[in-house]
């Protein structure tokens, strides 16, 4: 539920209303109640509107509203701004500064925007009915301290709840400094001695729809004084615009890399906007700094409607649509491994061969059942709210935990369902038959299958089997299976493949070791794999499915599969990005065919300064064919160590990012690879985006003292990059539970833990997109998509459905298997429309 307005943000403990008697009473000047608040003060106890209180009888908002004979909402077409400049001790210099730039933005720009502006230090205005009814909206430039007695503030308080307007700039955080109401209308108080000087640094303008902010770059460079905040107001508020904190000095109350800015609320009956900007009084001149103060007046003022509920998080529910499985039974779920919604709202949903929590494994392989499992697929239905089995597959996928010769993350790993689905009722699935696995070189057959699911019956029909694409897998040891599917617009299949590449064996460095070889095929050396370019592991391909269950080759992949260099036959035309590791989950934005992955570092907590950097978790958009670096290079096209034979303990020479070469002994393809692309996030145990010095030769220095953090939102520690989609709005959508307008275009990307790791929707910039450039903004996500006991603690995959709600798979708490926390979520939203309602817009007819 959403706060009530006469709650403090800062302590909803203690619901504390700022009566008359409480405002007489607080610490300052002493009070005197005036005659005008003793009359109203009677005639609403006549009327019998007081709210009983403990400390003293107090008229409500309302009823002052009414006794002012305040219009239901003030102001009128003639668009008027009162701007309030009081101060309990000097005025700032900004003060003339901000009233003059008000002025004239209130005579220029568009004339729908265009107002009047009166200016007063005179707090009486709050008790003259009269003449308050006449203004659209309140401006304070007001300074520190007590600037309204108690019935001043009630009549502001009478103000809002009757539908008014507030616009705070900078200072007016720290006017009334005792009144809990006017410290929730602003929405946070400045920490002591925060903003002394002013510094210049980079304002992230995350909402790229308020009229405030629509207009203003994504990132924004200008000189103010910036305050931190005593508690940090997300959540409570919409914030608009952040300031990156790594760009100045912050001081020792720094909010850290979530530090909102300027922000909005639906406040006690009317509309409040604050900007911690316009500290300086070159910032009034600014022509961005006028247009947002532009766009914040036309919301105020009713002039545009503006969604001011979009980030607070009471608006948002998590709710576990699936209950426990029976016990030793997958009735509701499998180990969840992956989902997509279909048109209907139906959710589909598959396991990707582990059993029940405790629940018997095989794992010797002179047994002809090693790793037998049932990929299984369910699906939630939202006209019963029930979830049920649809089909399974049997799968070499069930070994358990344990070594990484003992445990397999091979199984069904991805599902995508026909873009005509809701017609022909095909299903596709990536997975490993445990029919095709060979025990003797612990090798296997990965598949990409076309199934029907039976429209009546609502099953899947396995003798509907086509397969697309299959290839060969090393199975011998673990890791790293990918599993991910995509559709883009053209309807091109993108089909996401791990480098199948043991983890071990490189201390946790590059996956580069050729030594280990079972059965003559090497299984730690992703050279043979993901920096292969005739290898369809550790890729992302894309293929064009057929109607007879064939495949075609889209123009435009990063190979031809004919290419004669280096004698010929040395490249595959499916794959579409190389060089990637483990990328579970990808997502493409049919809206502008961008695709979006994350894949999963390597083990090494530390860089080396022999072998390179630490491990990194890697989210990227692609636009273009490339090569994404594993196992030469990660992040910002920062190297690895090359080794070889006869010892591969021995570091040989950094890799070339520009022009990397595959010179392993297990390599089939070709040795000249492309330019490796940087990605656009990555993070490690100590941070995100780290980086280096570099030397002359553009090589990192790798000293943990020397590290610093390019995107210190993003943080690891035990890390799994799991990408999450791209929000679209539709506003013809009929659903009461969709997302609003605020997160179309946002990306969603998170990781698989829920401790400091990140779970965040990134803005990119559409001029940089697939270029490595990191995000313009960060919104954190983790009061929305709940962490913690009782939340989504293990996140594997998450989906928008067709009716713009969230679905999210919770792992479970376990590995390799399911358990009672394995389960399918839905986040809603019902923070409602935008205000002011259309009703109440001014100038309908200009």
């Amino acid at each position: 539920m959403r706060r009530p307005p006469h709650i403090s943000p800062r302590n909803s403990e203690q619901v504390h209303r700022s009566t008359l008697g409480d405002r007489l009473r607080r610490p300052g000047r002493p009070r005197r109640l005036r005659m005008w608040a003793a009359a109203l003060l009677s005639g609403v106890l006549a009327a019998g509107a007081v709210q009983a209180g403990p400390a003293s009888a107090q008229p409500s908002a309302e009823s002052v509203a009414r006794a002012l004979d305040l219009p239901q909402p003030p102001g009128g077409d003639d668009v008027r701004v009162l701007i309030f400049h009081a101060s309990a001790g000097a005025e700032s210099p900004t003060v003339d500064a901000g009233i003059a730039a008000l002025e004239s933005i209130g005579r220029s720009g568009p004339a729908q925007q265009r107002f009047s502006v009166e200016a007063t230090a005179d707090a009486s205005v709050f008790t003259d009915g009269r003449r308050l009814g006449t203004f659209n909206s309140v401006v304070f430039l007001t300074g520190p301290g007590d600037v309204l007695d108690a019935e001043q503030e009630l009549g502001l308080q009478a103000y809002l709840a009757a539908g008014g307007g507030f616009l705070g700039v900078h200072d007016a955080a720290r006017t009334e400094p005792y009144s809990d109401w006017y410290g929730a209308l602003i929405g946070a108080r400045p920490a002591e001695g925060s903003g002394a000087a002013a510094q210049r640094a980079t304002v992230e303008v995350g909402d790229r729809v308020h009229p405030a902010t629509a207009s203003l770059p994504q990132e924004w460079s200008r000189l103010d004084r910036w305050f931190n905040w005593e508690t940090n107001p997300t959540g409570d508020v919409h914030t608009v615009a952040r300031v990156r904190e790594l760009d100045y000095k912050p001081g020792e109350s720094a909010n850290g890399p979530d530090h909102p800015i300027s922000w909005c609320q639906d406040y006690a009956g009317g509309r409040s906007f604050y900007t911690a900007m316009g500290g300086t009084v070159a910032s009034w001149g600014e022509a961005d700094f006028r247009d947002h103060l532009r766009g914040a007046l036309s919301w105020t003022n009713r002039v545009a409607r503006a969604d001011c509920q979009a980030t607070v998080t009471a608006n948002y529910a998590a709710e576990r649509l699936t209950p426990p499985n029976q016990q030793g039974q997958h009735d509701q779920i499998g180990e969840p491994h992956g989902l997509v919604t279909a048109p209907d709202g139906r959710v589909f949903y598959i396991g990707r061969g582990g059993g029940p929590a405790g629940a018997p494994v095989v794992t010797d392989w002179n047994d002809p059942d090693i790793g037998k499992g049932e990929g299984e697929i369910h699906v939630w239905d939202p006209r019963t709210g029930e979830a049920s089995l649809v089909g399974s597959l049997t799968v070499f996928g069930n070994k358990g935990g344990g070594g990484e010769l003992i445990k397999t993350e091979e199984g069904l790993l991805g599902i995508e369902l026909d873009p005509r689905f809701a017609t022909n009722g095909w299903i596709y699935l990536h997975w490993t038959p445990h029919s095709e696995i060979d025990r003797e070189t612990r090798t296997a057959e990965r598949r990409v299958s076309r199934f029907t699911v039976n429209r009546s019956t609502g099953r899947l029909d396995l003798s509907s089997e086509k397969v697309l694409l299959s290839w060969p897998v090393q199975i011998h040891s673990c890791c790293h299976a990918g599993g991910g599917m995509a559709w883009d617009s053209k309807e091109n299949l993108y089909i996401a493949t791990g480098d199948t590449n043991s983890s071990g064996f490189t201390d946790g460095y590059s996956g580069n070791n050729p030594e280990p070889v079972f059965a003559g095929t090497s299984f730690a050396d992703a050279r043979r794999t993901s920096g292969n370019t005739n290898n369809l592991n550790g890729k992302i391909l894309r293929i064009h499915p057929e109607q007879d269950g064939t495949y075609t080759l889209p123009e435009g992949n990063l190979f031809t599969g004919e290419e004669t260099a280096e004698g010929g036959g040395k490249t595959r035309g499916e794959i579409y990005a190389m060089g990637v590791r483990n990328p579970s989950r990808i997502f493409v934005d049919r809206q502008t065919d961008v695709l979006y992955a994350g894949w999963v570092g390597p083990d090494a907590s530390q860089p080396s300064t022999t072998w390179g950097p630490a491990k990194y978790e890697s989210f990227t958009a692609i636009t273009k064919p490339g090569n994404f670096g594993w196992p030469f290079c990660m992040g910002n096209k920062q190297p690895y160590r090359d080794r070889n034979l006869p010892d591969p303990d021995q570091p040989l020479d950094w890799y070339d990012c520009d022009a990397p070469r595959n010179e392993s002994p297990h390599n089939d393809g070709l040795v000249k690879l492309p330019p490796v692309t940087p990605v656009s996030i990555w993070y490690a145990p100590n941070g995100g985006g780290p980086d280096y010095p570099r030397d002359a030769n553009g090589i990192p220095s790798y000293d943990a003292d020397e590290e610093f953090y390019r995107l210190p939102w993003a943080r690891g520690g035990g890390q799994a990059a799991m990408t999450g989609p791209v929000y679209r709005y539709d506003e013809n959508r009929a659903s009461d539970i969709k997302w609003p307008q605020y997160w179309d275009g946002k990306w969603f990307i998170g990781d698989f833990y829920d401790g400091v790791q990140p779970r965040h929707a990134v803005l990119l910039d559409p001029a940089t997109t697939g270029s490595g450039t990191p995000p313009t903004h960060a919104e954190p996500l983790k009061e929305i998509i709940p962490v913690g006991q009782g939340g989504i603690r293990n996140l594997m995959d998450w989906k928008f459905g067709p009716d713009g709600a969230l679905y999210v798979l919770d792992y479970g708490r376990g590995f390799f298997n399911s358990d009672g926390e394995s389960a399918l979520w839905r986040v809603t939203y019902s923070g409602g429309a935008p205000t002011p309602a259309a009703s109440d817009l001014v100038r309908k007819g200009d």
